[in-house]
């Protein structure tokens, strides 16, 4: 029995001496986080889906998305799934005009029209008073026509949380009565991008609980503080500012107590968030895009900015292949 014993602590002893010491291997270091951030800019915004393919060439992750405006659309559909080449058709295809004017086409050829309180000349509403779709906010079009084909678009009119998207997405916008930023990050998808376009006197603004939301350019235009927030250790950014203030322009922030629209004019914090977000770019991609303007939805002009925004982006080429060669270094 006691050589028995002996047999088995020696064959143990043996084991131990023998047996080859595995070295736990490190823990894997997560991966620096991609933030990207669109601006607004109107019809410009077509420059960023051009830029987006050089993005997308670079093999660059994307892991969160804020958008302001037009920037808001483009981000909205990217995060929802949408590509640079689906995104190339829908603006190379759509009809612009009828969309952001609330066109009704089975009245295009009318010279005149009225149906349910609504007057129409070649299908444009020039006048709602007597009709249930009138709305008293400030503004010349409803944007129901853009609600509907992003509604289309995403495929859902029911409430998000943005952080649910395939990738994660924040919406800014403007509580214009106290003309302070709104960072959308759930709701109704499509009502939050076409608050974040809704610019003054062109569109009426969107009511969201207790607030009347409109264009987040007049506050936040290109929100790199927002996509930072979520999470993003390094940003993209495609900006489409063509004429960009100078330190000496931007009036300073302590300028006497205004308030209201004469407030803002007078302290313009938006050039002040503008200025300090610029600096906190890894990747900023500014499109050279002429004289074109927030209005430049024509067809050639649509398809000549997408160009400039993929040659810009290539421009920026070497810096994102750079940049993904570090992410992958920091895992």
């Amino acid at each position: 029995m006691i050589n028995q014993i002996k047999k088995i602590i020696t064959l143990a002893i043996a084991l131990c001496l023998f047996t080859p010491i595995v070295a736990s291997e490190p823990m894997e270091k997560p991966r620096l986080k991609v933030g990207l951030v669109l601006g607004g800019g109107g019809a410009k915004g077509a420059a960023e889906i051009g830029a987006l393919k050089v993005i997308e060439e670079s093999g660059i992750p994307i892991d969160y998305i804020a958008g302001t405006s037009i920037g808001s659309i483009v981000g909205g559909l990217y995060a929802m799934g949408y590509r640079s080449e689906q995104l190339d058709s829908l603006f190379n295809n759509q009809e612009w005009l009828s969309l952001l004017a609330d066109r009704n086409r089975k009245f295009r050829d009318k010279p005149y029209m009225t149906e349910n309180g609504v007057t129409y000349i070649f299908g444009f509403p020039v006048s709602r008073k007597k009709s249930k779709l009138a709305n008293k906010e400030f503004g010349a079009f409803r944007g129901d026509n853009i609600i509907g084909k992003l509604d289309s678009l995403i495929g859902t009119r029911d409430s998000l949380n943005f952080d649910s998207l395939p990738i994660p997405f924040r919406c800014v916008a403007t509580d214009i009565k106290h003309l302070k930023e709104v960072d959308i990050s759930k709701g109704r998808l499509s009502e939050a991008m076409r608050a974040s376009m809704a610019i003054p006197g062109a569109f009426k603004p969107i009511r969201k609980d207790s607030l009347l939301l409109t264009d987040g350019g007049m506050t936040n235009n290109l929100p790199v503080d927002v996509v930072r927030r979520m999470g993003a250790d390094v940003v993209i950014a495609i900006d489409l500012t063509q004429n960009k203030p100078d330190d000496e322009e931007a009036p300073s922030a302590e300028v006497g107590d205004a308030r209201g629209l004469f407030g803002w004019l007078m302290k313009r914090p938006d050039l002040q968030k503008y200025r300090e977000n610029v600096k906190n770019i890894d990747v900023y991609i500014n499109p050279d895009l002429g004289d074109y303007d927030v209005f430049s939805f024509s067809p050639e002009a649509v398809k000549d900015m997408i160009a400039k925004g993929e040659k810009a982006g290539r421009k920026q080429l070497k810096k994102l292949l750079k940049l993904k060669d570090s992410l992958q270094k920091s895992r």
